[in-house]
């Protein structure tokens, strides 16, 4: 009786699934969740083939969108809710009362403001016992919404006649229907994607098909985009996404669940265990915890398209591609040979989201810049931190040994094969040393898991080296801001990294590290090493 009622706690919403629950014996928030993306699935089809624009108007497509969607909200949130509904109607204010030229800047201080409140609530207020599927990740999706569109406005208000951005947005700021809509309806409100919203008018008015093979082609000149489009199913589409979603759903169930995450900081694990295997249990246990999220992106893409909206164009081999706000490549993700190209595969609306808002307007260090706004965005967990500043100098230092060494392996496929099989390894082991806080969440954990992956190094030499690379680079940032026009990254970095190794051969009397900082800085080096050279 006890262990029911601890069960019924596990949601802020409804719990008229908690047979259901307990009989699987799964979270009731994770059945709500899989519950409403089901429903919602059935409901696309619906919305395609008895609520098409050529049956309704937009005016009652948007209407049916939002109330399915807040709907949804309310059955897996309860009144936590109204969170979502207050930033989207504070969002929607801005955008009708601020002025044009500041819109994109209010909109992004009232929703990342709002949604750190709540971020830090999970974590003070809850204390760590937060759901796995809260209210805190639809609101996650709706801050991207409020604020894409508020800098496309922006944007385009301003005469940034930037392509993605024209293409993205009208002139005209959306009426109170269309904005609720965008942010809150069915299809994307409880995992996203983040979407543009003039793709999203254009599939809920019946122009999305048409646009985008008269964007690829040139042809389709009908004046209704919906009576002169050929008929383009996105079945295929969405029976290739649904087998995926089973596939990594059946992973999860055998797998995933054998092999937690938190085991990697068991006490009896660390003590006991031999190094290589902790490094490979914590290989594999990274590995297991992706489907989840391939499961949840995948089945959020499949119901898009079944409510036909995901159209991309006709692709090279003359078939229909239904990938355009798909949210990750899993064989990218998998066989990635960077760190980079990892996270250009993974959650990759997110990703254009960071690149729009940030990446892209920043007038120095932006590398740094996006990866904390991500951080940010993700809430205030110390892991998130851990893993998305750890990432600033790994992108940055595997970014340089790229551009230094890769082609001298292009000569022939051999080498390409085994500089692809290398990096690749090098890849994995640096996501293991990256992303385990961020699955981890805490410090307590975080610092269990790094003092045993150190431990193998004898503790203090790699923590030493890694220290001294932290610091390094803190140096190379105060450097930038106090001397402005000395800012390149060729110059400096590697600068102070020798500067480190001088320190730990003449002052400490400590060469241990000096080999693995000597690769650090000299991948780091410009081609023009004289130069280099000169700056030390």
């Amino acid at each position: 009786m006890g262990e029911q009622a601890d069960t019924a706690f596990k949601t802020t919403g409804s719990k008229w699934l908690l047979p259901v629950s307990e009989y699987l014996g799964f979270p009731l928030d994770q059945v709500n969740f899989l519950a409403c993306q089901l429903f919602a699935l059935a409901a696309a089809f619906w919305f395609r083939l008895y609520l098409s624009p050529s049956h309704a108007n937009p005016l009652v497509r948007h209407a049916v969108a939002t109330l399915l969607g807040i709907a949804f909200l309310i059955f897996c949130f309860g009144w936590y809710s109204v969170h979502l509904l207050t930033v989207v109607v504070a969002g929607y204010l801005i955008i009708v009362k601020a002025d044009i030229n500041n819109v994109h800047s209010y909109s992004m201080v009232t929703a990342m403001g709002y949604l750190t409140v709540c971020q830090v609530s999970r974590v003070f207020i809850f204390n760590y016992g937060i759901l796995s599927t809260d209210f805190s990740g639809p609101l996650m999706i709706v801050t991207q919404k409020i604020t894409t569109l508020a800098f496309q406005l922006h944007d385009v208000c301003c005469f940034v006649f930037n392509d993605f951005f024209f293409c993205s947005v009208g002139s005209v700021r959306p009426s109170l229907i269309e904005y609720l809509s965008y942010n809150l309806n069915f299809l994307s409100v409880l995992v996203g994607p983040c979407t543009n919203y003039k793709d999203y008018v254009d599939f809920i008015e019946g122009r999305h098909i048409s646009q985008r093979l008269r964007h690829r082609s040139g042809t389709c000149t009908g004046q209704n985009g919906y009576d002169k489009t050929p008929d383009l199913s996105p079945l295929p589409a969405v029976c290739q996404k649904l087998l995926v979603c089973c596939g990594c759903m059946l992973f999860f169930l055998i797998v995933t669940r054998s092999l937690p995450i938190k085991y990697n900081v068991d006490p009896d694990f660390v003590n006991h265990a031999a190094f290589l295997t902790r490094l490979t249990y914590a290989f594999f246990s990274i590995q297991a915890a992706r489907p989840k999220f391939y499961f949840a992106w995948t089945l959020a893409d499949a119901v898009n398209n079944a409510a036909g909206f995901g159209f991309k164009g006709i692709d090279e081999n003359g078939k229909p591609s239904w990938d355009l706000i798909c949210n990750l490549n899993i064989l990218g993700i998998e066989t990635a040979t960077s760190f980079k190209t990892f996270i250009d595969n993974w959650n990759i609306r997110t990703g254009i989201w960071l690149k729009t808002v940030c990446y892209d307007r920043a007038p120095k260090h932006r590398l740094a810049l996006t990866f904390i706004l991500s951080a940010l965005w993700h809430g205030v967990y110390p892991g998130y931190y851990f893993t998305f500043i750890t990432a600033i100098p790994i992108t940055m230092a595997a970014r340089a040994i790229r551009k230094s060494i890769r082609h001298y392996f292009l000569g022939s496929k051999g080498l390409k094969m085994g500089y692809d099989i290398l990096t690749w390894a090098a890849t994995q082991l640096a996501i293991c040393y990256t992303v385990m806080p961020f699955l981890l969440l805490a410090v307590e954990p975080t610092l269990v898991y790094y003092r045993y992956v150190l431990s193998y190094f004898k503790h203090v030499e790699l923590l030493r080296f890694y220290l001294d690379f932290c610091f390094s680079f803190l140096v190379y940032i105060f450097s930038i801001f106090f001397f402005p026009k000395h800012n390149s990254y060729d110059r400096f970095l590697p600068h102070f990294l020798f500067r480190s190794m001088y320190f730990h051969v003449h002052i400490i009397n400590d060469s241990s590290s000096v080999f693995l900082m000597l690769i650090v800085s000299l991948s780091c080096a410009p081609v023009n090493t004289k130069e280099w050279l000169t700056h030390i």
